[in-house]
């Protein structure tokens, strides 16, 4: 029986999910109200928030993976599909961009940097996606292009 190509991306996606679902349901649930956080409670219920374009960005790229499966790769399928990926990758880096002034404002009470450096850093890594994505929606838009062309002159 022939294994698929994306069998280890698969179970990579579905990995990452199941571990972010796990914190949503049972990590942060079980930290927001058990001990003296002080004002980290409403940092921590807003992650609930970009969980939301995160998981969507999660589907998308499982749907991008059957593409491959089924050589549908070069599809407007997968254009959209990595234009919803920019997207949810920009709205997770602005609703951490929002939160920002209320995540700067509880470190500097606490005295505590690294939940700074957390935020920033998710904030790139989400912009860095965005634009990795995009670069890949143009290629693949371009290689749709180019394939219609081609179907057309026989």
């Amino acid at each position: 029986m022939k294994q698929p190509s994306t069998l280890v991306l698969r179970l990579s996606i579905l990995l990452i999910g199941m571990l972010i679902l796990a914190i949503c349901v049972f990590g942060i649930p079980t930290t927001v109200g058990s001990f003296q956080l002080g004002g980290y409670d409403p940092i921590l219920l807003g992650l609930y928030i970009p969980a939301i374009p995160f998981f969507i960005a999660l589907y998308q790229a499982m749907k991008i993976l059957s593409y491959i499966e089924t050589k549908r790769a070069f599809s407007l399928s997968s254009v959209n599909a990595f234009r919803v990926i920019k997207y949810c990758a920009l709205a997770i880096s602005g609703l951490f961009a929002l939160g920002m002034p209320y995540i700067f404002y509880v470190a500097d009470q606490d005295d505590a940097p690294g939940v700074i450096a957390i935020a920033l850093s998710i904030i790139f890594l989400s912009l860095v996606i965005c634009a990795f994505a995009s670069v890949i929606q143009k290629l693949v838009q371009y290689a749709v292009e180019i394939k219609s062309e081609n179907d057309l002159t026989v």
